[in-house]
């Protein structure tokens, strides 16, 4: 196996992986009941999701450029793109999350299934 080969399949990998993650925090977002447990679902499965597939571009980069130093390069400043979101976004969320708790937005409970429940 050449090194092309060995970095496009760690690359897919890691790809794969952040799509996963995307689509499960999508359907957290479109499944749950609340915004909270939306925020969390999106929140937790975005900043995984964006953090591998960062990470698979940048060593999909350093072996594509055949480990020059200008590929090594981007691929840290990727790297570095990837600490940035993973520290960023929940920041962020949570931010959201606790001003929209201060205006009034009530968390779910189970109270609330069974009182939808007895409407219908």
């Amino acid at each position: 196996m050449t090194t092309l080969t060995i970095g496009s399949i760690i690359t897919a990998v890691f790809l794969f992986a952040g799509l996963f993650f995307f689509t499960t925090g999508t359907i957290g977002l479109l499944r749950l009941p609340d915004f909270f447990t939306r925020m969390h679902a999106t929140a937790k499965g975005d900043t995984l999701a964006v953090l591998l597939s960062l990470i698979g571009l940048a060593i999909y980069n350093a072996f594509s450029g055949g480990f020059s130093t200008p590929s090594i390069l981007v691929s840290v400043k990727i790297i570095f793109i990837a600490i940035f979101w993973f520290l960023a976004s929940p920041t962020a969320t949570h931010a959201i999350s606790r001003a929209a708790f201060r205006c009034g937005v009530k968390p779910w409970t189970l109270e609330h299934q069974f009182k939808e429940v007895e409407k219908e």
